[in-house]
């Protein structure tokens, strides 16, 4: 359970998360309706104007999305505070996710609703589950924290030369591209394999599933 903990907080399984992050991002905005996964602001501004215009149908799309984000957080918490003698809770969470998804992979487009909905529901599994790399508070499922803290340690080092404030940017930085990165795997993801692109994500998944059983002590000393 220990190595598990060390693990999922890790440079290497961060840098996988984001990119799945970004992905799942694409996938439903792309490919399904227009909808956020994660930017669940973007889905709630959408569904303000929607209720201004009266377009009470079109706001459900924005609303429902919303509602299940706030109940994969709440299964996430859950499951933190079960007990599972044989996998870490974050490896649980990590892999109901991974499922979640494979299962919208056969969702047809008539389900978007309930698809975007089960995929923001496990993107809140996700940001609840794994809130820290290395100490540093960073999401995966979403940007505008990270580029806060990161152009606050940039600054920071700029200020006081402090080289750990410039790892501290570089990290925050970098968890940014991997979610662009996810977002351009996805784009071509989808093109290639429309609704079923977001089994490429439950894979991402799996990975971070079976990287969280690494013995991560041993590479205590390395930058990853």
């Amino acid at each position: 359970m220990k190595k598990a903990k060390q693990m999922s907080e890790s440079i290497r399984l961060g840098m996988l998360l984001a990119v799945s992050g970004g992905f799942m991002d694409a996938y439903s905005y792309i490919e399904r309706d227009h909808v956020f996964a994660n930017a669940q602001t973007g889905n709630m501004l959408l569904l303000g104007v929607n209720l201004s215009e009266g377009n009470f149908r079109m706001a459900m799309h924005y609303f429902f999305p919303v509602f299940a984000f706030a109940l994969g957080i709440s299964l996430a918490e859950l499951v933190h505070v079960g007990k599972n003698r044989f996998l870490h809770w974050r490896q649980s969470a990590v892999l109901i996710e991974a499922v979640i998804l494979a299962g919208v992979a056969f969702f047809p487009l008539s389900m978007n609703l309930l698809a975007n909905s089960l995929t923001s529901f496990a993107c809140g599994i996700q940001v609840e589950s794994f809130r820290k790399i290395r100490g540093n508070s960073i999401a995966t499922t979403m940007c505008i924290g990270n580029m806060r803290s990161g152009t606050q340690n940039l600054c920071n080092y700029f200020q006081s030369k402090d080289i750990e404030y410039l790892r501290n940017a570089v990290l925050y930085f970098g968890i940014i591209l991997c979610f662009v990165i996810g977002a351009v795997i996805g784009n071509f993801s989808i093109q290639l394999l429309h609704e079923k692109a977001i089994l490429c994500c439950s894979v991402l998944l799996v990975l971070s599933f079976i990287m969280m059983f690494i013995d991560y002590e041993k590479g205590q000393n390395s930058i990853f």
